[in-house]
C-alpha cells in the first residue's frame, strides 16, 4: 500500500512533531511545511494550531493565508484542521473577538458555556473551562472521517472555544456543559476540535481515515 505525501503546516503556532509522527504511523509520507506554496507536491494537508485564534490566524496569513486554503481546497486534496486549525476554517470568533476567519466554513467559534453536567467527573455542577481531557464524542452516521469509530469513542480535548454544534458540515458532537461540534467534515476538509495525535488507538484509527481520503483522491 501507497503512503500517499501529507504537508503538516509549520505557521509558528506550536510544535508538531507529535502529530507529524502520528500521521507517519497513520501510513503517510510526512513533511513538515512552512508555507502552503511548500506543499504544492503533497496530496493533503494538515493544518493544526493551538493558542489563541487570533495568533494563529495571522501565521497562517504570513504562510499563504486564506485563499491559498481556499485554492488547496477547490483543487480537491483533502485537508484536516486540528484543533485551532480547524476553527480558522470557519467565519469568525468570538475569542478576540475575530470576524476574518478563512470562512470555508460556515459559522462561529464561540466559548464554552461552563453548564452544569450532571453525568460528568465529580457529579452535578458547572464544568470546568477550559475543557482539558478525555471526553466522549457522538458520530454522524456515514462520516468517512469517523469509520470505525462509534458512539461514545472517547478523544482528547485542550480547548475553551469550539464550533456550534448544529451546522450542515458537523461530523460528530461533544457535550461539555452544552453541545458543540467536535468534528467537521464536508467533501475533502476535515476538521477536529480534539487532538486526534494525543487520543490514542481511537485517533490513530481517523488519522488513518483521513490518510485514506488523501490515498483515494
Amino acid at each position: 500500500m501507497t503512503r500517499p505525501p501529507v504537508a503538516v503546516l509549520d505557521y509558528g503556532v506550536g510544535n508538531l512533531h507529535s502529530a507529524a509522527k502520528a500521521l507517519d504511523r497513520a501510513g503517510a509520507e510526512v513533511r513538515v511545511v512552512a508555507a502552503l506554496g511548500e506543499a504544492a507536491g503533497a496530496a493533503g494537508l494538515v493544518v493544526p494550531g493551538v493558542g489563541a485564534y487570533g495568533a494563529c490566524l495571522s501565521g497562517l496569513a504570513a504562510a499563504g493565508g486564506a485563499a491559498a486554503v481556499a485554492g488547496w481546497l477547490e483543487g480537491g486534496r483533502p485537508l484536516l484542521g486540528i484543533c485551532v486549525g480547524m476553527q480558522l476554517l470557519f467565519e469568525a470568533s468570538e475569542e478576540g473577538p475575530v470576524s476574518d476567519g478563512v470562512g470555508v466554513v460556515a459559522g462561529k467559534i464561540r466559548r464554552l458555556t461552563g453548564g452544569a453536567r450532571p453525568e460528568g467527573p465529580g457529579g452535578p455542577g458547572p464544568v470546568k473551562i477550559p475543557h482539558i481531557g478525555w471526553d466522549e464524542v457522538a458520530v454522524r452516521p456515514g462520516s468517512r472521517l469517523f469509520a470505525g469509530l462509534g458512539d461514545g469513542t472517547r478523544f482528547y480535548f485542550v480547548h475553551s472555544y469550539a464550533p456550534e454544534p448544529d451546522g450542515e458540515a458537523v461530523a460528530a458532537v461533544c457535550d461539555y456543559g452544552g453541545r458543540f461540534a467536535a468534528a467537521v467534515e464536508h467533501g475533502n476538509l476535515f476538521g477536529t476540535q480534539f487532538h486526534p495525535e494525543k487520543s490514542g488507538a481511537a485517533g490513530l484509527t481517523l488519522l488513518a481515515n483521513f490518510v485514506a481520503e488523501v490515498r483515494a483522491a
